[in-house]
């Protein structure tokens, strides 16, 4: 049973629209979501999270439709962005006291271990984090409640070299544990590097979504291939 299925997902606005989406993600892969800004990348990761409602179509987690089980499937899953979304001046230990508040499955064991692991510093704000170090405490929080699927939204963006593989070891090290991962980004090598399978979305439209072994070629070429438009100047 997969971990992630979409079906038909379809939303229209006045001058973009998503045409029947659909993909699904096994346990333990990541899936890297691919397209230009306005493909309709953030549209559907709004959708995932009932953020964005769509005219039509299914989506299921763990086998449960989203619409009827969103509780539920929200203390499984957790969301991880590039940027912080927290009160950038209370220190970690205060919102981390919040958060621990709305799931019921937090271990406390598990929070000590991963600001260890991470050597994130309680006792800081956001403010005072690097763009890295941000996302490691989002990936803690999400990790402290168990999550089994992990939605990353642009989680290496403005990282330096060695930040970036450095999240990319711990990527990996989670899909090892069964943790299944949808990794949108528009840093195509670092998909190369940790990606299982690859979803490409255009204008609305999913091109492809299969093994990223199967393309057989670099995923930026393969993105250069079926973004080539012509430009006069």
């Amino acid at each position: 049973m997969p971990v992630l299925s979409v079906e038909n997902l379809c939303k229209t606005y006045p001058s973009f629209s998503l045409k029947n989406v659909s993909f699904q993600i096994e346990k333990g892969s990541i899936m890297g979501f691919v397209g230009r800004n306005g493909a309709g990348k953030t549209t559907t990761l709004k959708s995932l999270l009932n953020l964005v409602h769509p005219d039509s179509g299914t989506i299921k987690f763990f086998g449960l439709p989203l619409s009827e089980n969103e509780d539920e499937i929200k203390q499984k899953i957790g969301y991880v962005v590039s940027s912080d979304g927290y009160y950038k001046k209370n220190k970690i230990s205060q919102i981390t006291k919040i958060t621990k508040s709305f799931y019921d499955n937090w271990d406390e064991d598990a929070w000590n271990h991963y600001i260890e692991v991470f050597k994130l510093d309680p006792q800081k704000s956001p403010q005072q984090l690097s763009e890295g170090m941000k996302v490691k405490y989002s990936i803690s929080l999400a990790l402290s409640h168990k999550a089994q699927f992990l939605i990353l939204d642009e989680p290496t963006s403005g990282l330096d070299p060695i930040s970036r593989n450095e999240l990319l070891d711990i990527f990996c090290q989670l899909r090892d544990k069964g943790i299944s991962i949808l990794f949108s980004s528009h840093i195509t090598s670092d998909l190369d590097k940790c990606a299982d399978c690859i979803t490409y979305i255009k204008n609305g439209d999913i091109l492809y979504s299969g093994k990223t072994s199967d393309i057989g070629m670099s995923l930026d070429d393969f993105m250069l291939n079926n973004e080539k438009e012509e430009i006069r100047v």
